[in-house]
């Protein structure tokens, strides 16, 4: 009797098909449509418009702050994960539930409640104000802005494999005579590397593209705490779509290229602390 290979989902041809279909429609033709529509504009004016002082203010502190509040998300999530994994106590359910709030509320809302909890009348802006710290319409309220939505992507791509590592062997670590410093950085940590990047890659994705809860505690002043989104949205009210679509190729070709150097620190961490 023969041997017939055959797959468990059959009709490769026709699902490939469907999946490049709607990959093309809804990813490759808009970002072709981008790039083509910048560059009608010429090579002169194209420069021109995204390298003015103030497009590139807004590339300094669109990109430097989402980098910031990714990093710090990467540790918080890190040990956010870790208390709700390992412990149980009271409110446990009610505090892993609140950190899908930011998947779930609108932007607008998340900036709106910033913005009164942070500017210099509300609950902590009033606090911290009179030793000098600024939040509320600085860059530092982009940045709070930036970790609380991007919280989540750290946490929840970690969570489940702290959740299936192997007790026995930071156990094992402890009665080898190893330090908890040492245990933590050579047991622990290694295996949670590719998960712990790739949290750093989605909070940084959207970090990048925050726009509804930026706007309102940002105070979008130029030079100072103006988003590159918020200058494209600038760009189209003044009927100046050549220079919107410029300042998008641009932002699309850097976004591209940090997630591209982050997929290839992902794949070098498989390799070298295998799939977890």
């Amino acid at each position: 009797m023969s041997n017939v290979n055959r797959k468990v989902l059959p009709g490769f041809s026709l699902t490939l098909g469907y999946s490049m279909f709607y990959m093309s429609m809804l990813v490759l033709i808009p970002i072709a449509a981008t790039f083509a529509r910048g560059a009608s504009i010429g090579w002169n004016e194209f420069f021109k418009t995204v390298w003015s002082e103030r497009a590139r203010s807004a590339y300094a502190v669109t990109f430097g702050t989402s980098l910031v509040a990714a990093l710090i998300n990467v540790f918080l999530g890190l040990l956010i994960a870790w208390v709700l994994t390992r412990y149980r106590f009271p409110g446990r359910k009610i505090l892993d539930a609140m950190l899908d709030l930011p998947f779930a509320l609108p932007t607008a809302v998340a900036g709106i409640a910033l913005t009164a909890i942070y500017a210099p009348t509300g609950w902590i802006g009033q606090l911290v104000e009179p030793v000098g710290l600024k939040i509320a319409f600085t860059p530092m309220g982009i940045f709070v802005a930036l970790v609380f939505v991007g919280l989540p992507f750290a946490v929840r791509t970690v969570e489940p494999l702290i959740a299936d590592l192997d007790r026995e062997l930071e156990e094992a670590s402890a009665t080898l005579g190893a330090a908890r410093r040492q245990t933590v950085w050579r047991v622990v940590i290694p295996p949670l590397i590719p998960a712990i990047i790739t949290g750093f890659a989605l909070a940084f994705a959207r970090a990048v593209g925050e726009y509804g809860s930026v706007i309102f505690i940002a105070g979008n002043i130029p030079y100072v705490s103006e988003i590159a989104p918020l200058l494209i949205i600038i760009k189209l009210e003044e009927f100046n779509y050549a220079g919107a679509t410029a300042i998008a190729t641009v932002m699309l070709a850097i976004s591209f290229g940090t997630l591209l150097l982050i997929n290839l620190l992902q794949a070098y961490s498989r390799r070298k602390f295998g799939h977890v």
